[in-house]
């Protein structure tokens, strides 16, 4: 475990990281798969990002993933008796607003507010 503080140029290349992984899941609504890849991007690079304010986004993104699978199976499973389209439109603005807000803060220099 790296326990040095980290570098000017270290959290730079994680706040591009973390950008792109944004986009991934963004693009993702269209194209499913790069959301596959930014979660596995997520997951080799989150001990990078340990003790960083960035630390907080790679949670938000892995827990937007795990939470949008989740709903997209629920409504699947709810579709025949027609609830499934209700749970994927509610699911797909949450999925946007998670994205939404997750940009935002990181353009802002700011951590998200839970962890």
């Amino acid at each position: 475990m790296n326990m040095e503080p980290a570098s000017g140029e270290k959290i730079a290349s994680l706040k591009t990281l973390t950008t792109v992984i944004y986009a991934l899941y963004a693009v993702s609504l269209f194209i499913g798969i790069t959301a596959v890849v930014a979660i596995v991007l997520n997951y080799l690079k989150r001990e990078d990002a340990r003790g960083t304010w960035l630390e907080s986004h790679f949670g938000w993104q892995i827990r937007t993933f795990w939470w949008g699978l989740l709903w997209l199976v629920v409504g699947a499973a709810t579709w025949i008796i027609l609830l499934g389209w209700l749970v994927w439109g509610v699911a797909c603005v949450w999925f946007v607003y998670r994205i939404a807000k997750g940009w935002l803060n990181l353009n802002d220099n700011k951590p998200m507010p839970v962890q």
